[in-house]
């Protein structure tokens, strides 16, 4: 293998697979870059046996081949030049990677020991990445980081008929969302927000295709694809859009960004628990924290109310993780009797995404 690419390129892309990859194992072949040259460029992929990644860039080819290279040592060289090219050669038991004043050489792994990269599962429909990025980012966010309950680690993917639906949840949070695309099969499928969390890598102003089949889900873009295994947990599905018929109490509207930046300057106030509370006035809206260590605080925000005049108390981290949804937006709080979720949500925007955010609170204080 012979090649000649752009530095940045390939450091870039050296450095999202390597972020994919382990870092201690056993087996040194399993934390390797996948090296591909050929007409299309340089392929560079890798695996866990789990998560899959491959990216392509653009290269001068001298002579095809393919090998496995310790994936961040590469990372790292490729990082660390300044030179705007950078040839990789393989020399005997070594990549060598070039510019024209240094030489570092890397070990070559054993190919044939690679478990490999597998292929993507059929397409199942395409959507902009825009789109799936802005409707997919706030979804993952409400899931949970305890492998021990998987089927709150994922995101429920479902085609209902020219929308993609999304629900995730932690069980003390949960976010729904639906946005238009462009189906071309059946798509019903529990995927780990890991892979979500990707979304926001994307390449913007893109086409991202959607793959899917009984044991993978992946995205696909020119140029690229990161793909995963599914989980098998089955999602309460009928449970959590129950949860969406919100039978309101009071309903308050205001600006989400206004809402935001009071709960994030109560937060210091939100004592051991990490609590502020949300206190539904005539026309105002009065957020609160308080500390016996710390302090208290008290700031109003205007706001357009209807209903009963209720105060609620929610955890501040999760209450901002569902504003910055609607960042920039006004939003909607539909506030439920006792301790049932509190539902934020706000008209569709432009991009037809359908979006609504169910925070549980604390307490509640008559």
């Amino acid at each position: 293998m012979d090649l000649t690419a752009t530095t940045a390129d390939l450091a870039a892309a050296a450095t999202e697979v390597s972020r994919l990859l382990p870092t201690r194992v056993f087996d040194p072949v399993l934390a390797g870059l996948v090296l591909r040259a050929g007409a299309a460029g340089v392929e560079l992929a890798g695996s866990d046996r789990e998560h899959a990644v491959r990216l392509i860039r653009p290269a001068t080819v001298h002579t095809d081949g393919e090998v496995v290279v310790p994936a961040k040592p590469l990372a790292d060289t490729l990082r660390g030049l300044d030179d705007p090219q950078v040839r990789l050669v393989v020399e005997g038991s070594r990549l060598a990677v070039r510019t024209g004043t240094a030489r570092f050489a890397l070990p070559l792994l054993d190919l044939a020991s690679h478990p490999g990269v597998p292929e993507l599962p059929p397409a199942v429909g395409a959507i902009p990445s825009e789109a799936l990025a802005a409707a997919l980012t706030p979804v993952a966010s409400a899931t949970s980081k305890d492998d021990a309950l998987p089927v709150f680690t994922g995101v429920r993917m479902l085609d209902i008929g020219g929308r993609l639906e999304l629900i995730a949840t932690d069980r003390y949070r949960m976010a729904y969302a639906t946005v238009p695309w462009s189906p071309e099969g059946s798509l019903n499928v529990l995927a780990p927000a890991a892979l979500m969390a990707d979304v926001a890598r994307l390449p913007q102003h893109t086409v991202v295709t959607i793959h899917a089949d009984e044991d993978r889900v992946a995205l696909s873009w020119p140029g690229g694809s990161v793909s995963t295994t599914l989980l098998a947990a089955p999602f309460p599905d009928d449970r959590a859009r129950k949860l969406l018929e919100a039978i309101i109490d009071s309903t308050v509207v205001v600006e989400a960004d206004a809402l935001a930046g009071a709960v994030r300057r109560a937060t210091p106030y939100s004592g051991p628990h990490g609590s502020v509370t949300l206190q539904i006035e005539d026309s105002e809206l009065r957020v609160r924290g308080s500390d016996p260590q710390t302090g208290e605080s008290e700031e109003s925000v205007k706001a357009t109310i209807e209903g009963n005049r209720v105060t609620k108390t929610f955890q501040a981290r999760y209450l901002a993780d569902a504003l910055k949804a609607f960042s920039g937006r006004r939003v909607e709080l539909r506030i439920q009797d006792g301790l049932r979720s509190t539902v934020l949500t706000s008209q569709p925007g432009e991009d037809g995404i359908e979006l609504k955010y169910l925070v549980v609170p604390l307490r509640t204080v008559a």
